[in-house]
């Protein structure tokens, strides 16, 4: 059975890829002057508090953001004409994802409405400030901003691994906010396709497949594994180290490590985070590439996955269990759980290395028309964000506008509620779903989680963080609903919650 924690803190998790992803695609906005003194003071006591915007269901470390000296992108402009001081405001709770630079404060003109933008936190109880938009791998229910005024919205950016933040994979979590920006389609505005650049990017010519039998005959495994980071609540390892029983694995990197890699500068862990030109024509050598995430849920797709079918490198692959919707054709990866066990899986891959006219089946998409998924298509086609595109605004000034449109009918909407002495509805309450984020319990890579023993690293760490997250969600819904404004009073409520589950059980 699963152990639910009873009140320990816990340490925010790794960020892998955002600084990287991040600083790309701040320096692909580029769209829009600089703003000189765009905003106007800030400061002043909060007006009076109307009605709640939050009904649910039922401090913060920085990001490490690269250094980014970007035009900040001020959006398509409109024909607001409202001073600065009449806008609503956004703060950025997590002050490194803020996407404006160099200042501090910025004026955005949206495609309906404007709004002032800030990572100033002391704004936060302002009657202007309609929305905080949070991280969600900074997102620490012990640490969120209490009392929670009625008037306000949250918004979730969370684009990362569900394993940095389970409390948002819980209904009482993600029911904390409003509007959503995360890898899962459901949510508000989908990030899903955030590594695939561009169609472009799969088209790339794969290395022929003489190439990769010469490299097979020097020595190379058909199969690839390049993993540093372990201990993952997909549990990764376990699969691949049995996986490794029935067929050749080369295994690079920290995680199984059975070869090392040619060159000091592949050995270094942060070039393999990168488009690294030697790190991919290394990686283009093998006939299968191991793309597993480090955990699984619908629609969480990362560089693991689009990276080798770039290069041409066949994904066996494990993560979001809605990945064949996004792929570009009926046969371009080999799911891992097609497969009734690892032998079996390595008696297909063994197939495949043997047979060259069934093995470049797998790479038709790479030719003209080749991409033949509607639904892949015509999402490509709608994303109005760009990766590495200088004509497109970045996903994080993308959700800005999306919140500034929204939150200034909602604004408008109350005020009209306000003005008519309530014959006027008021706009009604917009809560996220937990299709928004959603996602399953961990389990083992590799048999069921009943055999393992008690004393298992994975089973004691991932089981416990994933439920102890529900409480943390459960005991923030609470404090918010008795409007607390003491954070310290946060895990008074963890114990409660902790004792009133075991007096039950």
């Amino acid at each position: 059975m699963a152990v639910r924690g009873g009140g320990q803190g816990r340490a925010p998790r790794p960020r892998c890829c955002l600084a990287a992803s991040l600083a790309l695609a701040v320096l692909a906005a580029g769209a829009g002057p600089l703003a000189a003194a765009a905003w106007e003071p800030l400061e002043g006591p909060p007006e009076p508090r109307g009605r709640s915007f939050f009904q649910p269901s039922t401090g913060l470390p920085a990001v490490e953001f690269a250094a980014v000296a970007a035009a900040s992108y001020r959006g398509p402009g409109n024909g607001d004409t409202r001073r600065n001081r009449e806008l609503p405001i956004l703060l950025w709770w997590s002050a490194g994802l803020f996407p404006h630079f160099p200042g501090d404060t910025e004026r955005i003109d949206c495609a309906r409405r404007s709004c002032l933008v800030t990572r100033r936190r002391r704004v936060a109880p302002q009657q202007r400030t309609a929305a905080i938009i949070f991280y969600g791998t900074d997102f620490r229910a012990y640490e969120a901003p209490l009392p929670r005024p009625p008037h306000q919205t949250w918004a979730l950016f969370h684009e990362e691994s569900p394993m940095n933040n389970y409390l948002l994979s819980h209904r009482p979590g993600i029911s904390l906010f409003n509007y959503t920006a995360t890898f899962r389609r459901e949510s508000d505005y989908p990030l899903t396709l955030q590594w695939l650049p561009s169609l472009a990017y799969l088209r790339r010519a794969a290395l022929p497949l003489a190439e990769k039998e010469r490299w097979r005959r020097q020595g190379y495994a058909p199969v690839l594994y390049v993993q540093s980071h372990c201990d993952v609540p997909s549990d990764r390892d376990r699969y691949v180290r049995e996986l490794m029983k029935h067929i050749q694995v080369d295994s690079y990197g920290k995680c199984l490590n059975n070869r090392e890699l040619p060159s000091e500068r592949l050995r270094d862990t942060s070039t393999a985070t990168t488009e690294d030109s030697e790190f991919m024509t290394f990686i283009s050598r093998y006939k299968f590439h191991l793309a597993m995430e480090n955990a699984i849920c619908n629609d969480y797709m990362t560089e693991k996955l689009w990276r080798p079918m770039h290069l041409g490198a066949i994904p066996v692959y494990r993560g979001s269990p809605s990945v064949r919707d996004w792929m570009p054709d009926d046969l371009s990866i080999i799911l891992v759980d097609d497969f009734g066990s690892p032998q079996e899986l390595a008696q297909f891959l063994d197939f495949l290395d043997r047979n060259g006219e069934e093995y470049l089946k797998y790479l038709e998409y790479k030719k003209p028309g080749g991409i033949t998924n509607q639904f892949l298509l015509e999402n490509m086609e709608r994303r109005e964000w760009g990766v590495n595109d200088m004509t497109l605004p970045n996903y994080l000034n993308g959700f800005e506008c999306f919140i500034c449109d929204r939150e200034n009918i909602r604004v408008a909407g109350e005020r009209d509620h306000k003005k008519s002495r309530e014959k006027v509805p008021a706009p009604e309450p917009r809560i996220a779903q937990f299709t928004h984020m959603g996602c399953p319990m961990p389990a083992p890579g590799f048999g069921n989680v009943e055999d393992l023993s008690a004393g298992d690293s994975w089973k004691e760490m991932w089981l416990q963080d994933y439920w102890q997250s529900l409480d943390q969600g459960e005991a923030l819904t609470t404090m918010i609903h008795h409007n607390e404004s003491h954070q310290g009073r946060f895990w008074d409520y963890m114990h409660e919650i902790f004792l009133k589950r075991t007096r039950q059980q």
